[in-house]
């Protein structure tokens, strides 16, 4: 991995835990905004860049909330990860709209899916709201800041062989 590379995905990183600061008020504490460098990683890099960023974004965002949910963050940090990844794998395919609706029914009606069994039925009807809406919102960014930054991360990608 190239040094270029390195600070590209370290500046994500950074980005996304900005966006963990951007709070919709949900049943534990809240629900970040930290997705959006991720999905745009993973749209102009490749899904693992934006895994990577998933990951550590969403980590460094539970801890500037003080963790709510405890090590739980950790089983949510890999499905963040995961969600990227495929998202970005479908989206470098030219299906962007599949990838979005993928990333959407994931992240905001699966991933919670283990909170059903772990906290109860009430915690995870209401997280869905705040995550589906923190999951268009992420996705809605996205979508419009794509084409402006397409350009700019190709060219670095490129800077980076």
């Amino acid at each position: 991995m190239t040094i270029n590379k390195l600070t590209l995905l370290a500046l994500l990183t950074t980005l996304s835990a900005v966006g963990g600061l951007i709070k919709i008020p949900a049943a534990a504490g809240s629900v970040a905004l930290d997705s959006l460098p991720a999905l745009l990683a993973a749209s102009v890099l490749s899904g693992g860049a934006g895994a990577v960023v998933g990951v550590f974004g969403h980590m460094i965002s539970a801890l500037l909330a003080g963790m709510p949910l405890g090590p739980s963050h950790l089983l949510i940090a890999v499905e963040m990860g995961l969600s990227v990844w495929l998202f970005g794998w479908i989206f470098q395919k030219n299906l962007p709209v599949v990838a979005a609706g993928l990333f959407f029914i994931l992240n905001g009606l699966i991933a919670p899916i283990p909170f059903y069994f772990l906290i109860g039925k009430g915690f995870y009807l209401s997280i869905l709201p705040s995550l589906c809406i923190a999951a268009f919102l992420n996705l809605t960014i996205a979508h419009f800041a794509y084409p402006n930054l397409k350009k700019f991360f190709r060219r670095k990608a490129g800077d980076m062989g």
